[in-house]
């Protein structure tokens, strides 16, 4: 414990993304939090005919970025797959994967291709790398680090996070036609702030340089520091939008429906080491939703 003071301060230097509840705005549909992480439906539902949505897919492949790969759930600066919500092997996670597959198959039929650090515009070469896995179902959740930066004026356009996500459905297409993809809201980074603020933990962490666009200057309720907020979580609103649209154009593909977005995580679900990413309760109701979803008959409103 004595080095964790100088490990975080090395977190102004790691492009990581950024995990948090609502604050019931956008695309959100809310979920509730009283919800058991380890529970699941007792038993699939068919697919609809309507859809041809398979919801029991036999392999799985993740992309996305440190939130798919666990980091800083475990310890401090570090990935953490074996907690990842999409293809972990932890016991109290129960990820997707486990859930869809069994803690056997999972081993040998899931893959975790994400990047931690990585933007919308790395996701193209990821899904190619999934393609090859030739896996019935890819998760994507991307998008917290094209908003989450040093400034607003840094976060990645519209126009740039739509042709990247464009691209990447391509890439995907191209080796694995009949893959079934599903899509997470980008989680609600100005809830973050709202709940971490009152921590004073929280605040000096942050203030070691995370996610400046939205987390600086926390106690900060000027004008400027109101309208920069208020900039990132329109931008947030507007990326799952995009995510929304290009993936209803795909017949294979499902959209959460804002349900990431729309999830009220608290401090508990939160890494004690950087008060940003899930700890490995958070990690659990990340599979949970997913999974939930997945197995649907109809996709989320």
């Amino acid at each position: 414990m004595r080095t964790v003071g100088a490990a975080l301060a090395a977190l102004s230097f790691v492009g990581v993304a950024a995990l948090a509840g609502c604050s019931g705005e956008g695309s959100g549909d809310g979920v509730s939090q009283n919800a058991s992480p380890a529970s699941s439906p007792s038993a699939s539902p068919s697919p609809s005919p309507a859809s041809g949505w398979n919801p029991k897919p036999g392999s799985v492949a993740a992309v996305g970025d440190s939130i798919t790969r666990g980091f800083d759930a475990c310890s401090a600066l570090a990935d953490c797959p074996e907690v990842s919500w999409a293809t972990g092997s932890d016991s109290l996670v129960r990820s997707l994967a486990v859930r869809l597959l069994g803690p056997a198959k999972a081993v040998d039929r899931s893959w975790n291709h994400a990047v931690s650090g990585a933007r919308m515009a790395q996701l193209p070469e990821q899904m190619a790398l999934a393609a090859k896995e030739r896996p019935e179902l890819v998760t994507v959740m991307m998008g917290a680090n094209d908003a989450c930066r040093d400034s607003v004026r840094l976060m990645t356009p519209l126009a740039d996070f739509r042709a990247s996500f464009e691209a990447s459905m391509r890439q995907l297409r191209a080796g694995a036609p009949k893959a079934q993809v599903y899509v997470s809201s980008v989680p609600d980074l100005k809830r973050l702030w709202s709940t971490g603020r009152l921590d004073e933990g929280a605040k000096q962490i942050w203030s070691l340089g995370i996610c400046r666009s939205m987390l600086a200057e926390a106690d900060d309720l000027g004008p400027a520091a109101v309208a920069r907020r208020d900039a990132v979580q329109e931008r947030v609103v507007a990326y799952n939008r995009v995510l929304r649209d290009v993936c209803a154009k795909d017949r294979h593909c499902r959209y959460d429906g804002g349900a990431v977005f729309g999830f009220r995580f608290t401090g508990a679900q939160l890494s004690p080491w950087d008060w940003f990413h899930p700890s490995r309760d958070g990690q659990a109701r990340l599979a949970e939703i997913a999974y939930r979803n997945i197995t649907a008959a109809e996709p989320p409103a």
